[in-house]
């Protein structure tokens, strides 16, 4: 009986990883999931899966060793990893949000806000959505408020920066685990992370925080992809060490008050917290589970 080892995006990678452990002596071969979306490399024999596993994350870590292209030819095939297709093409836009609806959901919710606030409508957006004192909330129960910042931005820079990572990461989660764990991570970064935020933060006028933007959530969703990476690398999500680097780089330097912008770093580091958190908490699961 095929025994499921990995799944992969993409139908390259999937097979270079199992010509390669067919050269192992480990016979694999590769299935199309039901979903059209992933392609799985199965095992012929279940009691190789250990060796497999090995092989499995020394691949995660660096596909592009000429090894496994190697291992192709020599299985007379010459398979190559395909190259990324998130263009900004129309075309482009529209499988990615077909494939990933809650982050398109999302990202579309930030680009409509930023779009009524740069024509005049952000006092009343602001009015409606910036985080409050618990204290207000616990007798207005406007409790979408706990929500509402991440999708108000200050500046083109603010949004572009925070909807880049948003849809590479958020839509890796969604297309590996489904809407609903990344709507719980979106759900559960945004509320900790803007709860942190107004607790180091002072209300102005109207008992309003004036902080905002999804970079606590995507910080959380750097967080879980990371960890989840390192804990589970046999699930094939991960982030290449030098953008973690970046994004932690860019976490200290909010700190150091070195930049030309203000930062919600309480925001930012709550959020990266929960990320991880829950990433530990879906791989400590997954084990009881099993």
């Amino acid at each position: 009986m095929a025994h499921p080892l990995i799944a992969f995006n993409q139908q390259g990678a999937a097979h270079l990883l199992a010509n390669y452990l067919t050269s192992q002596h480990i016979p694999a071969s590769v299935m199309q999931s039901s979903t059209n979306r992933e392609f799985v490399v199965v095992l012929a024999n279940a009691e190789q899966e250990v060796e497999a596993k090995d092989i499995a994350e020394a691949f995660l870590a660096n596909p592009s060793d000429p090894k496994y292209q190697q291992a192709a030819w020599d299985n007379g095939k010459n398979v190559h990893l395909a190259p990324s297709t998130g263009g900004f093409s129309f075309a482009n836009i529209l499988v990615s949000a077909k494939h990933s609806p809650f982050t398109a959901l999302v990202f579309l919710l930030c680009v409509a806000v930023y779009v009524l606030s740069i024509l005049g409508l952000f006092s009343p957006i602001a009015q409606n959505l910036l985080m409050q004192p618990l204290s207000v909330l616990s007798d207005n129960h406007q409790w979408w408020r706990l929500l509402g910042p991440a999708f108000i931005h200050f500046s083109i820079l603010h949004i572009v920066f925070n909807l880049l990572w948003w849809g590479m990461l958020g839509a890796k989660i969604e297309r590996t685990f489904g809407v609903s764990m990344l709507a719980i991570v979106f759900v559960v970064s945004a509320i900790v992370s803007n709860v942190a935020q107004a607790l180091v933060s002072e209300p102005v006028q109207g008992n309003l925080y004036l902080f905002g933007g999804l970079s606590g959530v995507v910080y959380a969703v750097m967080g879980f992809v990371w960890w989840l990476g390192w804990l589970r690398p046999s699930w094939g999500v991960s982030l290449p060490n030098s953008i973690v680097g970046f994004m932690l780089v860019w976490l200290v330097l909010g700190y150091a008050d070195i930049l030309w912008v203000n930062m919600a770093n309480a925001a930012h580091t709550a959020g990266l917290i929960s990320g991880c958190a829950m990433a530990g908490i879906l791989s400590l699961g997954s084990k009881k589970a099993s």
